[in-house]
């Protein structure tokens, strides 16, 4: 994920509303969500390549969710797949503050990474590049590819869209957001973070969605979770011309 708006006990019919979008090289191969076959109790898109996800529920309510650090002078090209540490949570039973606290015995072992893991009544915020375990408090929070809530003009942008979204409901509600996730506004230089790839590729990564030749967002994901426990999981995948080739839509009840 590079992008990720949660907004926390902020919906009066939503404990838990997230925006996501998912970018990636468009030549790195992924699965859109589904639930998977080894493990039907897991729903998530799937990284083909390393084999973890970067967003997922289970029917038992485990949230999961995961965004790079940017940092390129950093990256070493032996460090194992991020994905991994999402479905890791998915699929146990661990505490998240548990998880969490095993991910960090762990953590120097891979590249930088914001993990958020949880459920409707609780998330949990963690980075390999402040060692901290910390709750989210109720609010709209943001994370992109520095830590939660930094101000980067795409976090800011994002989370005044959403905040201004909720009064809204049902179907109004999802297009609205996914209108948001299109958002391409590309922020002005002296905005732009300087992260050591460059001006030109800090312009392409600044807007909430991001075009390129190579590079940009592959998905925008939705997840709505009701106050009764009802779930809402809507993905809408896209091509390289920012052109929707595949939208898919799951419902459930989060089971007791």
């Amino acid at each position: 994920m590079c992008l990720v708006l949660l907004a926390v006990e902020k919906h009066p019919n939503y404990k838990l509303v997230i925006a996501a979008n998912r970018d990636e090289y468009y030549d790195r191969s992924s699965s859109k969500a589904g639930f998977w076959k080894e493990a039907p109790e897991i729903l998530a898109g799937r990284d083909l390549v390393g084999g973890g996800t970067w967003l997922g529920i289970s029917k038992k309510g485990r949230i999961g969710l995961l965004t790079n650090y940017r940092d390129p002078q950093s990256r070493r090209q032996d460090a194992p797949s991020r994905g991994a540490l999402v479905s890791g949570y998915l699929l146990g039973k661990q505490s998240p503050v548990q998880y969490l606290e095993e991910v960090r015995e762990k953590a120097h072992l891979f590249n930088g990474f914001n993990l958020v893991v949880g459920n409707k009544d609780k998330i949990y915020y963690y980075s390999n590049r402040t060692g901290e375990i910390s709750k989210l408090p109720p609010g709209i929070h943001g994370l992109s590819n520095h830590l939660l809530n930094t101000p980067w003009p795409k976090v800011v942008r994002g989370k005044q869209g959403i905040s201004r979204l909720m009064e809204d409901s049902g179907d109004v509600l999802v297009e609205k957001l996914f209108e948001l996730l299109k958002d391409t506004h590309v922020a002005a230089d002296e905005l732009l973070p300087n992260t050591g790839v460059g001006l030109d590729w800090e312009r392409i990564l600044s807007p909430i969605f991001i075009t390129s030749p190579s590079y940009g967002t592959r998905s925008s994901t939705l997840l709505l979770i009701g106050r009764n426990g009802y779930v809402s999981f809507l993905e809408r995948s896209f091509n390289s011309k920012a052109e929707c080739i595949s939208s898919v839509k799951f419902e459930f009840r989060i089971e007791a």
